[in-house]
């Protein structure tokens, strides 16, 4: 049975929290996307109202307030931000599950092994880590992070940030040949799942699907869920 996380990618606070009140109590895990207008085109909470300004931001981080449902469910947060590893402290004070790097932001990949292998070991047995990698990155470029990774995100489009956006279908081969390499890597896939991919990315390899419009754009957000649990 895959893991299925709901995505959201919203502007304003009082979205994010309505997104994540529909599946309280229907998931364990939701995504969060980060999107700074910077890395990627989009912006997102906290970058669309301010930053490091915007005032639930500044009171989770001074422990005035938690996450919206922090209580319920839990959340890994996709970065896709040109500082996820310079404000990788600031990041990990939201409380999060897991953490996503995406390779195309971090700048040099040997220095972003040496920020993974540096990582302090109590963070590492409190959030997991994860590397995303979109379509047109080879994946050569991951394989010398594997060993200091938790799991894999691959992106199903190079335009990653949007909704709607439909699976590049070499996603599925790059999958096979990750899980053929890497037979125990958790491989998660964020970017076109739906009912018609889902089946087929989880025969290519993939643990993990990660849906946005596939769930919050069904009249039947429970039901969903469970059908692609049940692929």
């Amino acid at each position: 049975m895959p893991e299925i996380v709901p995505a959201i990618l919203e502007e304003d606070y009082d979205d994010l929290k309505d997104k994540i009140a529909l599946v309280r109590g229907v998931v364990p895990v939701v995504q969060i996307d980060f999107c700074d207008g910077i890395f990627v085109s989009t912006r997102t909470w906290p970058f669309s109202s301010g930053g490091g300004a915007d005032e639930h931001f500044q009171k989770i981080l001074n422990e005035e307030e938690g996450m919206p449902f922090w209580e319920d469910v839990d959340f890994e947060l996709d970065l896709m931000v040109a500082d996820a590893v310079e404000n990788f402290d600031i990041y990990t004070k939201l409380g999060p599950k897991r953490i996503i790097f995406h390779i195309e932001a971090v700048g040099d990949l040997e220095e972003f092994k040496d920020f993974l292998e540096g990582i302090d070991l109590y963070i590492k047995d409190c959030i997991e880590i994860g590397v995303a990698i979109n379509p047109a990155t080879s994946l050569e470029q991951i394989f010398p992070l594997i060993p200091h990774i938790d799991f894999l995100q691959c992106m199903g489009n190079d335009k990653i940030a949007h909704k709607g956006v439909a699976l590049d279908e070499q996603v599925y081969n790059k999958i096979k040949i990750l899980r053929e390499k890497f037979s125990d890597l958790p491989i998660a896939v964020d970017i076109g799942v739906n009912k018609i991919t889902a089946p087929l990315l989880i025969e290519a390899g993939a643990t993990k699907l990660i849906a946005g419009s596939a769930i919050f754009k069904t009249d039947d957000i429970i039901g969903t869920i469970e059908k692609f649990r049940n692929l």
